[in-house]
């Protein structure tokens, strides 16, 4: 039992969250030493969401919103942690889920869709043999993507990603929209919309700002997209980063 009023209860809880994914087959115990890791820069940014993560959000809920055939991609850990908003992002927005995986196997799928699904998702891709079409110049299990979602998106959200892929994503010509700790990963470098946050404040804040931006006209939106300058707000999440670590 971890009290409310511990100092460390919330880092705690979604701790708990994890582990219970793990047990549960959605998390590999990889996704619990990359969790750790981010945790790290979590604390140099004083595990609260900065001005340019606020920002980040914001653009990316209005791309999602113009956006023709947008898709999440979801992973073990963000299903773990995220599974409710997630379906409530997509619903707001339009876009399809699809499950994508390093550490693939089709009962981790099956056990992630079940977990999407229990949170009110009604389509799932991704899963099984759906995952059929290929990611070119990938060679991981994330190459394998539905013919249906990724491989004909404009618009993808990777949450907790692999670099390789943020890359070749972006290679294909569609708009990538990360969440990274590490500004300085390739993934966070190579996306177009960086929000440096921990997604478990990401994702409720996504959902908020979309439905805020929803009755917005295409050209608002697209003028909030325009706006955001990615490198800038990279540069200035590794200054957070740094004003905390003194």
């Amino acid at each position: 039992m971890i009290p409310d009023d511990h100092p460390r209860a919330a880092s705690l809880m979604t701790r708990e969250k994890l582990v219970d994914g793990f047990k549960r087959n959605i998390v590999v115990a990889e996704g619990l030493i990359a969790h750790g890791r981010g945790e790290a820069f979590d604390y140099l940014l004083g595990e609260k969401t900065t001005e340019m993560a606020e920002s980040a959000v914001r653009a990316a809920a209005a791309l999602l919103l113009i956006s023709k055939n947008a898709v999440l991609s979801v992973n073990g850990n963000a299903a773990a942690l995220c599974a409710k908003e997630i379906v409530e992002l997509a619903d707001i927005t339009g876009a399809k889920i699809e499950v994508n995986l390093f550490y693939r196997t089709e009962e981790r799928e099956r056990a992630i869709k079940a977990e999407l699904e229990r949170h009110g998702a009604r389509q799932v891709l991704g899963v099984g043999e759906k995952a059929s079409a290929r990611i070119p110049e990938l060679s991981s299990e994330r190459r394998r993507v539905d013919p249906e979602g990724i491989l004909v998106a404009d618009t993808v959200f990777v949450p907790l990603e692999d670099g390789d892929r943020t890359e070749a994503l972006a290679k294909m010509g569609k708009s990538v929209i990360t969440v990274d700790l590490n500004p300085l990963s390739r993934t966070a470098r190579a996306a177009n919309i960086t929000i440096v946050d921990n997604l478990v404040r990401v994702m409720p804040a996504l959902v908020q700002k979309a439905s805020a931006l929803k009755g917005k006209d295409e050209k608002t939106l697209r003028q909030i997209v325009e706006l955001f300058d990615n490198e800038e707000n990279l540069d200035q999440s590794l200054a957070s980063i740094r004003s905390g670590a003194k």
